[in-house]
């Protein structure tokens, strides 16, 4: 009974997540790349301390995809220049830790590495998406008073 249940929840958080995918701009894409990436290290911590070896295997193994082909295929290294380069230098340094994490059961490696994915979501949402220009009042018209 609970099995089937089970099914239903991740089916609805399959779904939910598909649409907030389709319906993100770019902006939003990264920080779910970011959320995505620390929830699968935490995911892998879990499993570390509690000596289940495949589970965390997966995990480390979700993190570094969504490093590799999500957060550093992201980068447009003409148009972001030395910043853009560095960001990649820093997730090839994160996904070296990953790996040496999980050959050799280090939790506190994966702590860096989710600390400095935490530190890059936090800036990348201080940089935020801009608003739309305001209207100025000017453009919209008086409407006489009854």
């Amino acid at each position: 009974m609970f099995g089937s249940m089970q099914r239903g929840v991740n089916a609805y958080a399959k779904v939910g997540m598909e649409t907030s995918v389709i319906s993100a701009s770019p902006h939003k894409l990264i920080v779910l790349l970011y959320d995505g990436a620390l929830a699968a290290i935490r995911n892998a911590a879990k499993h570390m301390a509690a000596g289940n070896i495949v589970e965390k295997g997966a995990a480390i193994s979700k993190a570094l995809d969504i490093i590799d082909n999500g957060l550093r295929a992201s980068l447009d290294k003409k148009a972001g220049g030395e910043i853009a380069s560095n960001l990649d230098s820093l997730y090839v340094y994160m996904t070296e830790r990953l790996l040496t994490a999980n050959l050799q059961n280090k939790s506190a490696l994966l702590d860096e590495v989710q600390t400095l994915l935490a530190d890059l979501r936090d800036a990348w949402l201080q940089i935020g998406e801009k608003p739309a220009e305001p209207t100025s009042v000017a453009h919209y018209p008086v409407l006489a008073s009854a």
